[in-house]
């Protein structure tokens, strides 16, 4: 299998190339279970997040960073918006999402609980990667709905066109990448 090498806070992966289309890639990008990239990259994006009341993150890539950056950032708790209800969950939230590394649409839910915990806070979108906007665009729905502001978005890296967006914060841009005739890969800047 063809990979992409990249370091990212001093840090070295070896990623693998998904086929999006016949011609096209992205390189996949997991940090969950990823204790030392979470704790290599956490501190630098706490540095960019700044003053906020809470920590969102979608399940389930995204859950170890926002622990972490959570932890950093001094708040007793994050959120995680959840791919599907709970017998324990009342009063729920949803949102739909659609993104390039999960086939067909799905939804985003909150605990009513958890929503009551963000009413009237300013919260941080995190993700371990923005690519499409998709899931971003989700959770930012699902805060809307529980009335929660969104003052900060973030993730590790920016994939293809998102690292153009002014709106997040991000370490590193992650290309997407084109197939060749020889069956390489080239990234597409």
């Amino acid at each position: 299998m063809k990979t992409y090498n990249m370091t990212l806070c001093n840090v070295d992966r070896t990623l693998p190339f998904i086929p999006i289309s016949e011609d096209m890639a992205f390189a996949s990008f997991v940090v969950l279970g990823d204790t030392e990239l979470v704790s290599a990259c956490a501190p630098e994006l706490v540095r960019k997040i700044g003053n906020v009341d809470a920590i969102v993150t979608a399940e389930a890539k995204g859950i170890a960073l926002a622990y972490e950056v959570s932890r950093q950032l001094g708040l007793k708790e994050f959120i995680v918006a959840r791919k599907s209800t709970k017998s324990y969950m009342k009063d729920v939230v949803s949102a739909s999402v659609h993104s390039i590394t999960t086939a067909g649409e799905q939804h985003l839910y909150l605990d009513g609980k958890d929503a009551d915990k963000i009413r009237g806070k300013r919260v941080c979108l995190l993700d371990d990667v923005i690519s499409t906007g998709e899931s971003l665009h989700a959770l930012e729905c699902l805060m809307e709905n529980a009335g929660a502001k969104v003052v900060k978005k973030a993730a590790i890296l920016a994939e293809g066109d998102a690292a153009d967006r002014e709106d997040i914060l991000f370490l590193q841009k992650l290309p997407l990448f084109r197939k060749l005739s020889d069956g390489e890969y080239n990234a597409i800047d």
